[in-house]
């Protein structure tokens, strides 16, 4: 793939949902208004059948490419979208929007309740991947387009991904998870919840009405992060950036920070207090906890005749998201007779693996995307 990324690029913002319309959840609660911020690269062709939709993970926003007017500061998933780039933006029209619950323009817990005029905190409602799914279809909607060409999104991208593709037969001609999940281990519940307990058992959380106050649950939100961050990595990756390094060779032990991996954690945390909100982080790794498509009731005669063509794709060095995840995923997919295949590709980096760079991952994703562009044209041909 050439180098080629994009330029500037522009956050879009829009009401998809409002009093006359609500959403509403699985839950049976009513959202209203909804606003949601998303951006799109590239150019809708005339057919209007090659949009291609970036479903972003835990932490992400609708930035994934681009700059917002600092060259150095790129989207998220600069490395994959963009001219020549394995979602090619020359070819491809891609829309990618900051999700239900996220705290980066769309409504979420920290935005404002109109019934009450402060903020939700708590009192917004639990919500899970399925209605994370049904705003973006209705952002669909709105842009005009009836189906994708593909769906694709890294770890809870890539839950939405497959939560649509099972729930809309004829949404998607191709579906990626990558690093994805369909039913947490107790392990990555684990995880979840002793983060959310970090963030709830600080001071500063306030029982969520911390916003307005001049202090929040910093603490408990980075060390959260800190944690994850570890999760996303692996035992080889540590040891190749940091080994044993310590900041001040020779100095006398102490309690505060020394090797330079936990300069690197502290490092971690801080930065993610600028870009993210605390509700925003407990309601989302929740409704992956709850994620489960595949012990629905009917799933398997809902998923019979789905002709969208399925790629799990996985890294065998990810231990929070493991290739079994996407084995299983696959398996049940295969059992209902739905085209689907696992490609597992060796990397260094672990979970976060997705987000780099990685010369056979690009190629899989790209070729992915193209196969499936030609198969598009035979037929039309």
């Amino acid at each position: 793939m050439t180098a080629g990324g994009l330029g500037r690029v522009e956050t879009q913002r829009v009401v998809l949902f409002d009093e006359a319309d609500p959403l509403v959840l699985e839950s049976g609660a009513r959202l209203a208004p909804l606003h949601v911020a998303y951006e799109t690269y590239g150019e809708l062709d005339a057919e209007r059948a090659n949009a291609v939709f970036v479903h972003h993970a835990l932490t992400g926003d609708a930035h994934a490419a681009g700059h917002h007017g600092d060259p150095a500061r790129r989207g998220w998933w600069d490395r994959l979208i963009g001219p020549g780039r394995p979602i090619d933006t020359d070819r491809y029209f891609v829309i990618s929007p900051n999700l239900l619950g996220g705290c980066q323009g769309t409504t979420g817990p920290s935005s404002i309740d109109p019934a009450t005029g402060r903020r939700y905190g708590l009192e917004f409602p639990m919500f899970g991947v399925r209605d994370l799914v049904t705003v973006h279809r209705r952002l669909l909607e709105h842009l005009g387009i009836a189906r994708l060409h593909a769906a694709i999104g890294g770890s809870l991208g890539g839950m939405q991904a497959l939560q649509w593709a099972i729930d809309d037969p004829g949404a998607m001609r191709l579906c990626l998870p990558i690093c994805a999940s369909a039913e947490l281990s107790a392990m990555n519940i684990a995880f979840s919840t002793v983060a959310r307990e970090a963030i709830m058992r600080d001071p500063g959380f306030q029982g969520g009405a911390y916003h307005d106050t001049g202090w929040g649950p910093n603490i408990g939100l980075a060390v959260a992060r800190m944690m994850a961050h570890i999760t996303y990595l692996s035992e080889e990756s540590f040891a190749h950036k940091f080994g044993r390094a310590r900041r001040v060779e020779g100095a006398p032990p102490g309690l505060g920070p020394d090797f330079e991996v936990e300069h690197y954690l502290h490092h971690q945390g801080a930065s993610f207090l600028r870009r993210f909100d605390a509700l925003s982080y407990l309601y989302l790794t929740r409704t992956m906890d709850y994620f489960q498509p595949f012990e629905e009731s009917g799933i398997a005669e809902r998923l019979r005749g789905n002709a969208t063509r399925f790629l799990a794709v996985s890294f065998d060095t990810d231990w929070r998201f493991s290739p079994a995840h996407s084995e299983r995923m696959v398996r049940d997919l295969r059992t209902a007779g739905c085209d689907a295949r696992h490609v597992e590709i060796t990397s260094p980096w672990g979970h976060d693996s997705f987000l780099l760079d990685v010369p056979e991952y690009h190629a899989v994703v790209g070729d992915f995307l193209a196969e499936g562009a030609r198969a598009t044209s035979g037929a039309m041909a």
